[in-house]
């Protein structure tokens, strides 16, 4: 019988391995900042409030999570787990390419498009194995009333992280043995790529390798922090050193945003390096006081089935959710069009709020209809709506069925 695996970053109990600090219990606040991170994005693609990811870096925490558990499958054989971690990561991206492509293509996207004369086929390889961004039609009319214009830029917006992940995959093996061999070197390498970036040291020739490097800079050493702890690294330092480090590194990178025009159009994600430093220092924090849950909290016990469910469907949500934003600020928008509404209400149609509550139903119905993707993908039974119910008597919040690492 093939056992089924979990989805890509989404944790499931192992046996720890050895020199690890702790075991399984750490899963449900692992569990805890994952879902707090998909809600966080969504709120800021929605918002672009941008002190958010000052409150909460979610792409380095989404890619600490992720390292950590790359590095407790690297119990097998690499080429195993690369083959399982691809496999359970391509097939909610082909469902999106189905969808995203073939509506590109009725609205005239094709091989004469301007941008990929000639080279448009061998471009939409990047939907089926994405080494590079997967390409879209820029300029797209919309669909009046229903999405807006451009809505392409807007649905293949996320899927950088879908590349940064594929080649953190491909990577983790030689990343594990030079963190073993260098813990600090390796830890600080990405950190230092990004300083020279940065500061024009490295000049790499032309885009797509480019921001694959930049990616890795960035996000790389949360990646490589993600599997130090699960190594037991961080837990052989000095109590103090991390308290005393990370906030440092961290204000490092806030004091370089702030004096490089932070703001609104102007954030984190448009300053790489503050990013990197601000993601590191966080997430070395969130790391260093991990609590051990065997279960949930009592405080926290009422959002163990939400919070199963972002884990369950991570890669749906978050394939899914900025064209789930676009449609519903679209048909909100319409809302204007009544006297009524912008005569008495125009302070709610100006609230994010009723946008944002809209968005995660229509996410809801994005979980329902392609969700099952994941399902396969990991080989596990398919479920419509995975909160942890269906768990053989288990309490609701504990893991579904199936999701052994």
């Amino acid at each position: 019988m093939t056992t089924p695996e979990p989805s890509p970053g989404v944790a499931a109990p192992v046996t720890p391995a050895p020199g690890s600090p702790r075991g399984p219990v750490r899963d449900r606040y692992f569990d805890l900042l994952r879902a707090l991170a998909l809600f966080r994005v969504v709120l800021y693609h929605l918002t672009g409030w941008a002190w958010l990811p000052l409150v909460f870096p979610s792409m380095g925490v989404m890619f600490a999570l992720a390292g950590n558990l790359m590095a407790r499958s690297l119990k097998r054989p690499p080429t195993q787990v690369i083959r399982g971690r691809i496999r359970r990561l391509l097939p909610p991206l082909w469902v999106l390419g189905v969808v995203g492509v073939t509506g590109m293509v009725l609205q005239g996207w094709g091989p004469d498009s301007e941008g990929y004369p000639g080279w448009w086929w061998f471009h939409l390889l990047y939907w089926i194995f994405p080494f590079s961004d997967p390409p879209y039609a820029e300029g797209l009319p919309g669909i009046h009333g229903f999405v807006g214009e451009n809505w392409a830029a807007d649905f293949a917006g996320p899927l950088w992280y879908i590349r940064a992940y594929l080649w953190y995959v491909l990577l983790s093996p030689f990343l594990l043995k030079a963190l073993r061999a260098m813990p600090v070197v390796t830890v600080f390498m990405p950190i230092a790529l990004a300083l020279a970036f940065e500061q024009g040291w490295i000049v790499l020739p032309g885009e797509r390798f480019p921001s694959a490097l930049t990616d890795f800079s960035t996000f790389g050493a949360c990646w490589i922090l993600g599997m130090a702890h699960h190594e037991g690294i961080l837990k052989r330092l000095p109590r103090y050193i991390v308290p005393s480090v990370a906030p440092a590194i961290a204000c490092v990178g806030l004091w370089y945003a702030l004096n490089h025009d932070f703001g609104n159009g102007n954030d984190l994600d448009s300053m790489p390096l503050a990013q990197a430093l601000w993601s590191f220092g966080t997430v070395l924090l969130l790391l260093h006081i991990s609590p051990s849950w065997s279960e949930w909290p009592n405080r926290l016990r009422r959002f163990a089935r939400p919070i199963t469910l972002l884990n369950s469907r991570a890669v749906t949500i978050y394939l899914w959710h900025n064209i789930c934003i676009l449609i519903t600020v679209t048909q909100w928008d319409r809302l204007w069009e009544f006297d009524i509404m912008w005569q008495h209400f125009s302070w709610l149609l100006e609230s994010p709020w009723p946008v944002f509550a809209l968005t995660w139903v229509l996410i809801g119905v994005c979980v329902v209809a392609f969700g099952w993707a994941e399902d396969l993908a990991a080989k596990r039974r398919p479920q419509l709506w995975p909160d942890g119910r269906e768990s053989g008597g288990r309490r609701a919040g504990s893991r579904p069925s199936g999701t052994s690492g």
